[in-house]
């Protein structure tokens, strides 16, 4: 390691100030590893991610497309990106892939600048149906200047109310008609909607971001085959990589393929995180090996963990319909906007259970909602299946019905935690003998 001389050597005050985040990031391991980890759009990457994350590549740049490059020194990670963008194809089958946005917010602004100019009009889930943020007026919606009308919503089933969305896009003939959601339970009825939307001259965009790996896998739907123009995804829900984002297409027109790519470079990222472009790539090879099965427990234990809720005597939604066919389950805590949901999310992390509050169909206060959105992918990821799903589910009685002290299930939930240590689904650590990063 280099020596720093002189005034660039660390004072003890700024080395604390190290320390602090240092001890910080311990603490943060500490509490994922010892306790349950269930956001629905976090999950745990591979050794080989995490080395290829590390690497020197964290620092570079390579503006521009694989071998049309505005820097020097990018032949090595040209390779990478062309082997990405090949096995998302494949992994996807789509005519087209773009593996450089930084996350999939960025992929939704990006598409957006692509296919609209501000003033068109825009079709979406709103936020309160569980629509991503970056499909409203607060985000890429709004920072697009597009005119937003919200699909009618059905409740019980859990998605867009067919009949009655048909007839908005009918009336509206929106530029663009954007499926897909935050809170998302079922697959979008797409074939029947996006029809409409291509009978008024819209494109069909599918915001896959958290069940990105569950289309993936077989296990959802494919949008890109039910009608839509361009799906975009996140690289570290479902599926199991670092943070980031993609774009895929079922357009064959290079004309549009184009636009689709300016519109991330130069369109809205600049350095596109080589590191972390990399690491998409070492997820994309361990998930056409391991990805299938991956994506099928965790559906399994998705659909166990909502029964198993409703056997401890919680409100579970969408019970009609078998709670979920995803990775994600909603659990309601309270009346609507009474911040229920919030104060079990509390509760839960003082039992080292770490979920996120979420607004249920009918609230209206992001900060004070009714709900739980619960993700079962994390718990997958490390070997868990549907039998530990009844085990977890009894912590949350624990805590939420029995109203026992947390810390004490904190306790029991760091001794079951602690026989779910391994990362499965990826490539074996042995694997990367003979390659120092």
């Amino acid at each position: 390691m280099v020596e720093l001389a002189g005034a660039w050597k660390a004072s003890s005050k700024n080395s604390n100030k190290a320390k602090i985040v240092m001890d910080a990031v311990r603490n943060s391991g500490s509490l994922y590893r010892d306790g349950l980890g269930m956001i629905a759009s976090e999950n745990i990457v591979s050794p080989m991610v995490q080395k290829v994350v590390g690497s020197d590549l964290h620092g570079r740049y390579a503006e521009g497309l694989p071998f049309k490059r505005y820097y020097q020194g990018c032949g090595d990670f040209d390779t990478i990106e062309d082997l990405g963008i090949n096995l998302a194809k494949q992994l996807f089958k789509a005519p087209f892939a773009n593996i450089q946005s930084i996350s999939g917010t960025v992929s939704n602004i990006a598409t957006l600048k692509a296919i609209s100019n501000p003033g068109d009009d825009i079709t979406a889930v709103s936020t309160a149906d569980g629509g991503h943020i970056s499909h409203a007026r607060m985000g890429a919606v709004g920072l697009r200047d597009l005119n937003l009308s919200t699909y009618p919503w059905n409740e019980e089933r859990m998605e867009p109310d067919i009949d009655a969305s048909i007839k908005l896009i009918h009336d509206v003939k929106p530029k663009v008609a954007l499926f897909g959601q935050s809170v998302f339970l079922f697959p979008t009825p797409l074939e029947d909607l996006a029809q409409a939307a291509h009978d008024v001259g819209a494109k069909v965009m599918y915001d896959g971001a958290h069940v990105l790996g569950l289309i993936a896998g077989g296990c959802f739907q494919n949008p890109l085959e039910e009608g839509a123009d361009i799906m975009t995804g996140s690289s570290h829900k479902t599926f199991p990589g670092p943070q980031g984002g993609l774009i895929l297409s079922s357009s064959k027109d290079e004309k549009f393929q184009r636009k689709l790519n300016n519109a991330i470079f130069p369109g809205t990222c600049s350095s596109y995180h080589l590191h972390h472009v990399a690491g998409k790539v070492i997820a994309l090879a361990e998930f056409m090996e391991y990805g299938e099965d991956l994506s099928k427990n965790t559906v399994k234990n998705a659909k166990a963990l909502g029964a198993a809720l409703a056997s401890e005597g919680f409100d579970v939604l969408a019970e009609s319909r078998g709670y979920t066919a995803s990775h994600q389950v909603l659990t309601r805590h309270g009346s609507l906007d009474s911040g229920a949901g919030a104060k079990a999310a509390d509760l839960l992390e003082q039992a080292g259970i770490i979920t996120n509050m979420n607004m249920l169909p009918g609230d209206t206060k992001a900060m004070s909602p009714s709900g739980l959105r619960l993700g079962a992918q994390e718990l997958t990821r490390v070997g868990m299946g549907v039998d530990e799903m009844k085990d977890v589910a009894r912590f949350y009685s624990r805590v939420l019905i029995d109203k026992e002290d947390p810390s004490s299930v904190k306790s029991d939930v760091k001794e079951f935690k602690s026989e779910y240590q391994t990362i499965r689904y990826c490539f074996n650590e042995d694997e990367l003998s003979g390659y120092p990063l």
